[in-house]
């Protein structure tokens, strides 16, 4: 049985935590995060600021100048993969909804990060089918719809560089992925995404339980 360490986060701990990093909340970001809580309950679809933080190092460490996001919303984890990128990066951006990436597109051309975003609004796998096959992208983050996941992992593995990373978010959903009970669309979609990149020899893998579980993968 695996050691249990367990550290009640609050929003406090969380607070304290993102204020020691390199990149604390500034003006655009938290406007932004404001803006995205009086949207009611959707609201809930937005990483939280220690988890922006993660993605703006992760895309630092791995010097990405090409990097791909699956389900922005409004624009925080964008902005967030934006800043982490090397000079002269972009990153494109997959979304079906243009009132919420609206408000993204404001926040991208506040924090002067505009010119390194390319929103393609439409369905993921299209756009993903539509980009050349070969793999010319350093980062890929996946946080959209559960049940497209295995999808858009399949698409994405093949384009993403040996030795470039690839995130999904939500892969432990509120630790009902373990509630022998909990049988509806999304858990079951995200069962069979962890056994698929667990089993997925193009790739190191490890899951974080932390957020609501992120996966990183490496890139053979």
């Amino acid at each position: 049985m695996s050691d249990v360490r367990i550290l009640p986060v609050t929003a406090e701990l969380v607070d304290y935590a993102v204020a020691r990093g390199s990149w604390p909340l500034d003006e655009v970001q938290s406007d932004l995060r404001a803006r995205t809580r009086a949207l009611g309950d959707v609201a809930g679809m937005q990483i939280g600021p220690d988890q922006g933080q993660l993605l703006t190092l992760l895309t630092r460490l791995v010097g990405a100048t090409r990097a791909i996001e699956v389900g922005t919303f409004t624009g925080y984890s964008a902005l967030c993969i934006a800043r982490g990128l090397a000079p002269g990066g972009r990153l494109i951006c997959c979304d079906r909804s243009e009132e919420w990436t609206a408000i993204a597109r404001e926040a991208w051309a506040r924090a002067g990060l505009a010119d390194r975003i390319e929103l393609r609004l439409g369905p993921a796998l299209e756009t993903l089918r539509a980009l050349p096959p070969e793999p010319g992208f350093d980062l890929a983050f996946v946080d959209a719809d559960k049940g497209g996941y295995l999808d858009y992992w399949h698409e994405l593995v093949p384009r993403v560089r040996p030795g470039g990373l690839l995130l999904a978010d939500n892969v432990l959903w509120s630790g009902r992925i373990l509630d022998a009970d909990a049988d509806d669309p999304s858990v079951q979609a995200l069962r069979a995404f962890n056994d698929a990149v667990a089993a997925d020899e193009r790739v190191e893998a490890v899951i974080l339980p932390a957020f609501d579980g992120l996966t990183l993968a490496r890139r053979r």
